[in-house]
């Protein structure tokens, strides 16, 4: 239904949600996700920020919550606390405030 942002993956660098893409307009783009930000053996930084924050509760948000955050900071390197919220603003997590989304996400700007 598009309403949780849980599925969300990369279309070409942009987040969308998979729930509602067609496979036939993914066709020639290139699709990251979650597992796809890994780097070799090593967890990708915000994948690393969420662990280490305490970000991740029951993990059923977390994919799509770590894919907006991608895209966003690729987008807005240097954001403020008010910018993260509203980037995951379609990203719904029923375990958390997101006080720790949020800083598991300032964080891997600070690295």
């Amino acid at each position: 239904m598009g309403s949780c942002g849980a599925c969300t993956v990369l279309i070409d660098g942009k987040p969308a949600l998979s729930c509602l893409i067609l496979a036939v307009r993914a066709k020639s783009k290139e699709i990251t996700t979650i597992e796809g930000l890994s780097q070799g053996e090593g967890l990708h930084p915000l994948q690393q920020a969420f662990h280490e924050k305490g970000a991740v509760q029951c993990g059923y948000c977390t994919p799509g919550m770590i894919m907006t955050a991608k895209a966003f900071l690729d987008r807005q390197p240097d954001p403020t606390k008010d910018e993260v919220k509203e980037a995951i603003s379609g990203n719904l997590c029923r375990c958390t405030g997101y006080a720790k989304i949020i800083e598991a996400i300032l964080s891997v700007q600070e690295a």
